[in-house]
């Protein structure tokens, strides 16, 4: 078990993790109360990582990479995969959904894209990728892995644009994608959101890879 990190759920019993990384300025916390406690998931472990400060870099996502960002980036980066270490230590031979949102969903991406162990499942709520198209960015994102991502018209920190090109660059690396726009939703994870991290994770309860056919 890492330091900060909030451990939720199932402790005898579990056939499932879920790693979920909050946002610039939030906490594990605030991803209990607004997302976890609408869920209903007694056989998944909950693994809620903690950034120092509330925020896992300073840039915003879609500002090109610069040596503090790349730096930040990386630790934030090692300190996820020792979160994830630890569950998968804790809980040996169970699925693991990494899913995050806004910054959270972010950083989620690139460490599926990192080429660091894989999850079995990435739910990225209003995400992209870290930087712009011009910057070099890794691309070791392991083919088939099934991908949920969302955005909105109307979010003021994931531009459209930002997003369809994380879904271009998720399509090329021939993830298993589902990627949702919903029009006019603010800064948030909508109840359709939630309902699909749902079935993701009681897919993976199951011992099915995840159909992600929740509707919108």
């Amino acid at each position: 078990m890492t330091d900060g990190a909030l451990w939720l759920g199932a402790s005898a019993g579990a056939r499932a993790v879920c790693v979920l990384v909050h946002g610039r300025g939030q906490s594990p916390e605030e991803m209990q109360s607004h997302v976890l406690a609408r869920i209903s998931a007694p056989e998944v472990a909950f693994v809620l990582p903690r950034a120092n400060g509330g925020s896992w870099y300073a840039a915003r996502a879609v500002d090109p990479l610069t040596g503090d960002t790349k730096r930040a980036l990386a630790a934030a980066l090692d300190q996820l995969a020792a979160d994830i270490a630890a569950a998968r230590a804790d809980y040996p031979g169970l699925p693991l959904v990494l899913a995050g949102f806004s910054q959270g969903a972010c950083l989620s991406l690139e460490y599926a894209f990192s080429g660091r162990p894989a999850p079995e499942a990435l739910v990225a709520f209003t995400g992209c990728r870290v930087g712009q198209p011009g910057d070099l960015r890794p691309q070791a994102l392991p083919p088939d892995l099934p991908v949920y991502l969302t955005g909105s018209d109307a979010d003021p920190w994931i531009p459209v644009t930002a997003f369809a090109e994380a879904v271009l660059e998720l399509g090329q690396s021939r993830a298993r994608l589902r990627s949702d726009l919903f029009p006019g939703r603010g800064h948030e994870v909508s109840d359709a959101e939630v309902a699909m991290l749902q079935t993701v994770l009681a897919d993976l309860v199951s011992g099915k890879t995840p159909g992600m056919a929740a509707p919108r």
